[in-house]
């Protein structure tokens, strides 16, 4: 069984009952998982952003020395 996070309710649900559309998370292998999908989300963001960051500063500087 599957679950999903609602963002528009703040629950938890399965593959039962889930929402249809935009408004869910998920799969989620638990109900923990799940319960905790906005924190996942939110933590993986800041990441994905600083690998961006630092991706586009070494393209910057990879750019640099080539006009050198």
């Amino acid at each position: 069984m599957s679950f999903w996070y609602n963002v528009d309710t703040g629950q938890v649900e399965t593959d039962e009952n889930r929402s249809r559309g935009e408004q869910v998370l998920g799969p989620y292998a638990t109900e923990a998982e799940a319960q905790a999908a906005l924190d996942t989300a939110h933590r993986k963001t800041e990441q994905w952003d600083s690998e961006d960051r630092d991706w586009n500063e070494r393209g910057s500087a990879a750019s640099g020395d080539a006009d050198a």
